[in-house]
């Protein structure tokens, strides 16, 4: 859209031409602005220049009726009657656009050519005689003077419809005043970007000498009566921000209006200006907990930051649906919106239908309304509502009628009447939200305190207006935040089971599989959300493991048994402890067996049920009992109160206006507590943006690169690296030469767009339909959901292809599919009674059952968990104990003569019982006595290596049996289940026991890869303590074991129950190698990229890095001072230390060592040591000491593996690469000749940590023969190696000690695993 703005006519007044450029091919987007005259240098030298971030306002604009319209209406009106005075056109009568400064103060002082600027908008204003139009010709185009000038206007601010948005009712002369009013529009350009109006009309007397914008002086009057003016005349003063900061620019333009209506008309513009210069100078808050506070007297006005990146900036009543509708009407219209129905909002009051409508879209955060947006239609776009497409919109409720009769299949939602209707006679096919998830909704809403004055009856009068309404601000918090939450408790319990059916390796959602699971009378919800763009995002952020809100308060909810249910590789079943509470019907047995139809089918149609709520004409009764709402205490905040401005606006009072702000910033940042990083890195972001205005780029940048330390969340990216490229060639050398500004100007201005775009698809599991290789057989299954890990696939794909041709065809696969699921339906719909439920654990699954055979104790059926065997007996159901499997001592298949036939039979036999349990299973019984010893092989290595991982495994393989044989139905078919007897075959293979010293000191294992492809070997381990934090929940104050794998993944378990307590922290891509714990809230991790990396103990998110390492970091030592701010000591491969003070995260001192290879630091008697490879060097001070490799090791080459202190002993433990001898040095004497301590069939040594008094070295090493991983424990006292462990299948990379009591050891990529061992 084009704007000019032509002279004529006086000083000020000027016409305003507006129109939509149109060549070849229909209306395009506008040409680019071209200043004439002396600018058009100054433009080419803006177009290097970079346009800073906008600040609140876009634009704002003056509306009302046209001059021509205003003669001689006081006479028409006392003619006719003050009963018929006739309605007007509105249009735009001025724009106010940044920036405000005069052109002839020219760039702010000092700024240089460097400095960063936006293309000027200027205010304009209707020229007084209007042009009149020719025919055919549309707007004329007139002379340009000299003096003319093109203004560009904000994209998706349409002019020619924000005179009908701004007056949607029309624009009425009044025969009396009215009170002012303020409505909200939401605008939408053509690319989707929303922005936010907020609208105030205002009515002022029909006077020649006030209402005539004719840009002359007039003397002043005093505001007359009715009876005296006849009729008074409606304006609008809109405010167009890019955020929805609705509350806060109503409170402005209502200060705004008490000047206005005092004011002489040629006053108007320049109070409307300064009014927009003001509100575009102040920038939008970061996010985070700091508010900006804004002095518009009377009132002050607060403009409240966004919760977090993720998260939308609320700034209105999030109950005011609440009270206009009952709980379940907001249910309906949620549900409306997320099966993306055509919806119209009505209402008598033009600011209920953008408040309300959006209310209802952060109910729905983080899930996005991505459809046309409307709130406000005036009469004449009543049309739009006949679109096909989804929408939401909203019209006047005198409309009501007409569009109910017009349109088809809309869903009519009254906000007056609280009502949800349609559009038709024929409802609109709206299904009903899960019942479970509505009935906890309901409660919950009607637990809320809605009414505020409840709440205040024993408080007094306030009598201070601003601390007033503080205090209603502090109660809107409150309330804000429980209906946020309980509205996000409403999408988790209706969303949380998708995660059961992702497939994150290769994006893809089982969408079949997941409506099997859901209830018959949910499926028509289901059916429709799972087809909209809304539902499609959400599963992009789910498969790309977004940490948003709805992730948070998933995880936070999670039940002990779904964290671990969350990890394990067995398939999912219902536990005991869930069962009860299961209420199976017939219908949904019955839908049970129905849906095991294959994907890529014809849907088959299930039972009808009857709806909950037929129509949306029909009321959903009232719950009864309450559900109080969790208390949710909305996060402390913090108010920055923004300096005043400075008229007239010239350069000089803008840059001192930058300067207060500086000023005020500096000051706040220098009384903040050393540890409070969340508000000083949001001053850092105000700061350095207020500096970038100001031009000075150098000290914008410092305080960037002091944000990209404290909060990599708010870190401005773009606007940096474009900061960067714009600055000047001395002034970007300049910058280049600061060590802190070179690594961020390199991190910046890596161009992310070179790189291949990540594949955020959302696939759908489909049947193969063509023959399949190993590969493509493992992605299939992987995609599928039964088994993610590779070497259990393999096996299944020996299995399936026995006898034939590495190819499997599409139905072979398709059958072993439906065997599977069938499995998986009828486990979940087992029911056992109550009086088996007894005998049972509450963590016990039934993963199979057999059909009914005779046994030596009665008929039944075989079941099988996950710990024993028990027969269900027939007739009256009853439990009849067989054995667990930790018991079991012989299992044989066998037959027995039955009359003249020979009946293949089970045998078992258990251990502390004579009595053998036989059953005549028939066909089923050499599947059977697979399945039975491979669970038996299982329980047999989960107990010898303390790994329940093992069983899960085993039942793993069963089901796998089960399926493989059901699929192939031929007569080899048991044997080629035999494929998949890993573990049986391991005991029968090598039964190789565990060592009994090992037995003894290991406790448990565990598996940080569970849950992935392959295992992943454990790079770094660090134990933190638990502590009591008042301010914490009580998971966080437990103890943590931290992981770190590869590609830096970090996975958190609780260690005083050995659970996964967070799955995954991203830090960087690149391999770790250390981790130290500073503070109790701080994990440091050091990376291979040359990052630390800070983990926040709390939120388990990394925010904060520090990049003043060049290298790979691979050493972090914390040190303590007695009443000093905590130091962290960081080493890189380079030779560079660190010292960093952790309360402000810079760096106090670094010093350098020669020769690099510096692998490991220790800190000691007020001395640094230092591991270098071939030498270890002791720096105190500026005195350096030296033990390097000498003599003793030239039998090969060779280097300083790891080294450990001994203080009580005085000594230095170290360890050298290709050498099986661990030698001991006196701190007193290094150099004379070390001891040695030889470790018998030792391999290679790769790490060592001191216990109490002992020394633990973990390497790899030969055990019967064959290679392992082996630890090694010294007696530091006597040197003596006093246990040789056999700790892994693969090679100990990492160890360390939980508070003395139990030492951990991660093993390489072969296993995985985690051993945790007890310290004696």
């Amino acid at each position: 859209m084009v704007v000019r703005v032509e002279p004529g006519g006086g000083a000020v007044g000027r016409r305003v031409r507006v129109g939509v450029w149109a060549g070849p091919g229909g209306p395009r987007r506008p040409s680019p602005v071209r200043p004439e005259g002396g600018e058009a240098a100054m433009a080419e030298t803006a177009s290097q220049h970079l346009a800073l971030p906008s600040g609140l306002l876009e634009l704002c604009a003056l509306l009302g009726p046209p001059r021509d319209s205003l003669r001689g209406l006081e006479q028409v009106a006392q003619r006719r009657g003050a009963q018929s005075l006739p309605c007007l056109d509105p249009e735009v009568l001025s724009v106010f656009a940044p920036p405000f400064v005069s052109r002839e103060d020219g760039p702010p002082a000092g700024a240089g050519c460097g400095t960063l600027s936006k293309a000027k908008r200027r205010s304009f204003r209707k020229k007084r005689e209007k042009a009149k139009a020719e025919p055919g010709k549309g707007l004329p185009e007139g002379p340009r003077g000299p003096d003319a000038e093109d203004v560009s206007v904000p994209n998706g601010v349409d002019l020619l419809a924000l005179p009908q948005l701004c007056f949607p009712g029309g624009l009425s002369v009044a025969s009396e005043p009215k009170e002012d009013c303020v409505h909200f529009l939401v605008l939408t350009d053509v690319c989707g970007n929303r922005t936010h109006g907020v609208v105030a009309q205002y009515y002022r007397p029909l006077h020649d000498e006030h209402c005539f914008y004719n840009g002359t002086p007039h003397w002043e009057s005093s505001w007359p009566t009715a009876s005296a003016a006849g009729c008074f005349v409606p304006f609008a003063v809109c405010v167009v921000s890019r955020f929805p900061y609705y509350n806060a620019l109503r409170d402005c333009l209502s200060c705004l209006l008490v000047h206005l209506k005092l004011c002489k008309d040629f006053e108007v513009d320049k109070h409307i200006k300064d009014f927009a210069a003001k509100l575009s100078l102040i920038p939008s808050p970061p996010p985070g907990p700091l508010h900006l506070v804004f002095n518009v007297k009377p009132l002050q006005v607060v403009f409240p930051s966004r919760a977090d990146p993720e998260s939308p900036v609320i700034d209105l009543d999030l109950h005011l649906p609440l009270l206009c509708f009952r709980p379940e009407k907001v249910l309906q219209v949620l549900t409306c919106l997320l099966t993306e129905q055509r919806i119209v909002f009505f209402s008598a009051s033009w600011a209920l239908l953008t408040l309300v409508a959006e209310c209802f879209l952060v109910y729905l955060h983080p899930l996005r309304w991505q459809h046309t947006f409307v709130p406000v239609l005036s009469g004449q776009m009543l049309d739009f509502v006949m679109a096909p497409t989804s929408f939401l919109m909203g019209c006047h409720l005198r409309h009501f009628e007409e569009v109910s009769k017009e349109a088809d299949g809309l869903v009519l939602v009254n906000i007056d009447a609280g009502s949800v209707t349609s559009s038709s006679d024929e409802d609109v096919d709206v299904p009903d939200i899960p019942l479970l998830a509505a009935q906890t909704f309901v409660q919950r809403v009607q637990s809320l305190q809605l009414h505020r004055e409840l709440d205040l009856a024993h408080l007094g009068a306030s009598t201070d207006l601003n601390a007033g309404r503080t205090r209603r601000r502090a109660w809107q918090q409150q309330l804000n935040s429980q209906i946020q939450h309980l509205t996000l408790q409403l999408l988790v319990s209706v969303f949380r089971e998708v995660r059961n059916h992702l497939n994150y390796e290769h994006r893809v959602f089982n969408s079949e599989e997941f409506l099997k699971t859901r209830a018959p009378s949910d499926q028509r919800f289901y059916k429709q959300v799972l087809d909209t763009y809304m539902f499609h995002s959400f599963l992009k952020a789910r498969l790309s493991r977004r940490m948003d809100a709805f992730a948070e308060l998933d995880l936070s909810t999670q039940s002990e048994e779904d964290r671990i249910d969350g990890v394990l590789v067995s398939p999912r079943r219902p536990t005991m402890g869930k069962t009860p509470s299961r209420k199976p019907s017939p219908l949904r047995a019955a839908h049970r067996r129905m849906v095991v139809s294959m994907p890529n089918l014809q849907d088959i149609a299930v039972p009808e049920l009857p709806p909950r709520n037929a129509s949306l004409r029909d009321d959903i009764p009232r719950g009864r009992g309450s559900s109080s709402v969790v208390d949710v205490s909305p996060r402390p905040t913090y108010t920055f109160k923004i300096p005043e401005v400075h008229f007239p606006l010239v350069s000089q009072c803008v840059q001192a206006y930058y300067s207060d702000w500086v000023d005020l910033l500096s000051k706040a940042m220098s009384c903040l507590a050393p540890d409070n990083s969340v508000l000083l890195a949001r001053y850092f972001y105000l700061r350095g943006l207020v500096r970038l205005m100001q031009g000075e780029l150098l000290d914008a940048l410092l305080d960037f690169q002091s944000l990209y330390k404290t909060d990599l969340r708010i870190f401005p990216a773009d606007l940096v690296r474009r900061t960067v490229q714009s600055m000047a060639g001395p002034t970007r050398a300049q910058a280049e030469c600061r060590p802190e500004l070179r690594r961020l100007i390199s991190e910046v201005l890596e161009q992310p767009g070179e790189a291949p775009k990540a594949d955020d698809r959302v696939k759908h599991f489909e049947l193969p339909s063509k023959h399949m290789g190993l590969d493509e057989f493992v992605r299939r299954v992987q995609e599928s959901g039964i088994v993610r890990d590779v070497n259990t696939i393999s096996r299944l794909f020996e299995a399936l292809t026995v006898g034939q041709q590495k190819l499997i065809d599409p139905e072979t696969f398709k059958d072993f599919y439906t065997c599977w699921k069938e499995t998986e339906a009828e486990a979940q719909e087992a029911t056992l009674p109550a009086s088996v439920l007894a005998h049972l654990d509450k963590s016990e699954c039934v993963f199979k059952l057999s059909r009914s055979v005779k046994t030596n104790r009665g008929v039944g059926k075989i079941a099988m968990t996950q710990k024993r065997l028990f027969l269900l007996t027939e007739g009256k159901p009853g439990y009849e104990h067989i054995t667990t499997f930790r018991d079991l001592e012989e299992v044989r298949s066998t037959t027995v003569a039955v009359l003249f036939l020979r009946v293949p039979t089970l045998k078992i036999k258990t251990a502390f019982k004579k009595e053998v349990f036989e059953a005549n299973l028939k066909s089923e019984c050499d599947l059977w006595h697979l399945m039975v010893k491979e669970m038996w092989a299982g329980k047999t290595l989960a107990d010898d290596h303390k790994d329940p991982q093992y069983v899960q495994q085993a039942l793993t393989h069963v089901l796998l049996m089960d399926a493989v044989v059901g699929a192939l139905q031929s007569p080899g078919a048991v044997y080629a289940a035999s494929k998949l007897a890993h573990f049986d075959k391991m005991k029968s293979e090598m039964p190789t026991a565990v060592p009994k010293t090992t037995a003894e000191t290991l406790r448990h294992k565990i598996n940080p890869s569970a849950g992935e492809t392959v295992p992943q070997a454990v790079d770094v381990l660090l134990y933190t303590p638990g502590h009591l934090d008042p301010a914490e929940k009580v998971s966080d104050a437990h103890p943590k074991l931290w992981c770190a794998l590869h590609q830096g993944k970090v996975v958190v378990f609780d260690a005083s129950s050995w659970t996964i307590h967070q799955h995954c922290v991203r830090v960087g891509a690149s391999k770790l190698n250390c981790m130290a714990m500073a503070e109790q809230n701080q994990v440091w991790v050091g990376s291979e990229d040359s990052v630390i990396y800070i983990i926040n103990t709390h939120s388990m998110s990394c925010n904060k890095q520090l990049t003043d390492h060049r290298a790979s970091v691979t050493g972090l030592v914390v040190q303590d001072g007695p009443g000093a701010p905590s130091q962290v000591y960081s080493c890189s491969v380079d030779g560079t230390i660190l010292v960093w003070n952790v309360g402000t995260l810079r760096v106090t001192s670094r010093f350098q060592l020669p020769g690099g290879g510096l692998s490991a630091i220790s800190l000691h008697g007020g001395c640094l040591w230092c591991c270098t490879g071939n030498s270890i060097v002791v720096v105190s001070g500026c005195l350096r000491q030296e033990l390097k490799i000498d003599g003793a090791f030239q039998e090969r080459s060779t280097c300083f593996v790891a080294f450990q202190l001994v203080p009580e002993q005085a000594q230095l433990w170290a360890v050298c690469s290709g050498y099986d001898d661990v030698y001991v040095w006196g701190l007193e004497d290094l150099a004379g000749p070390p001891g040695r301590v030889h470790l018998p069939d030792c391999s290679e040594v790769h790490c060592m940590i001191r216990v109490k008094r002992q020394i633990w070295v973990g390497g790899t090493g030969l055990s019967q023969g064959r290679p392992k991983g082996k630890i090694y424990v010294i007696d530091a006292e006597r040197r003596t190696v006093e246990k040789e462990l056999v700790a892994h299948a693969d090679a100990v990379r990492t160890l360390c000690s939980a508070e003395g009591r139990y030492v951990l050891s991660g093993s390489g990529e072969e296993e995985g695993k985690i051993a945790i061992w007890t310290v004696e």
